[in-house]
């Protein structure tokens, strides 16, 4: 599977007082993207919901190598690396031009809505997504 891109632009919202990027809005950015990502794939987040489940991050790492500045055109990626039954790995960056500025992996865990507890992920989320990039 090809990274998906989403192109942002970096607004005064996101800096700091010297109009560098925030390090946690790196972390925006990435969900931005792996929001999109999935609802490229013809899911979104509220019919999850409607089903009883829910995606929500276990875990992250990240790595910053350079900042990002006020009005940066940038773009965040996501590619999925692995998953297990009730969870995905997403590997994701972010660039200004081909320039690497933050990479990070983020475990997103499949959880029953009602009572918070891993659940196995859609059958149908597998076989659209995860068949043709992870194996």
């Amino acid at each position: 599977m090809n990274e998906f891109r989403l192109p942002i632009r970096v607004y005064i919202e996101d800096t700091d007082a010297q109009g560098i990027v925030y390090y946690v809005n790196y972390l925006k950015f990435m969900e931005r993207a792996r929001s999109e990502w999935l609802r490229s794939y013809g899911f979104d987040r509220p019919a999850f919901g409607d089903e009883g489940q829910i995606f929500v991050v276990h875990s992250l790492t990240t790595n910053y190598r350079k900042p990002a500045k006020l009005d940066d055109e940038i773009v965040a990626t996501a590619k999925a690396t692995a998953y297990g039954k009730a969870y995905f790995v997403v590997e994701q960056k972010i660039y200004r031009d081909d320039e690497l500025l933050c990479e990070g992996s983020i475990k997103v865990a499949c959880v029953n809505q009602a009572s918070g507890r891993p659940t196995a992920m859609p059958r149908k989320m597998i076989e659209k997504i995860f068949s043709h990039s992870c194996q």
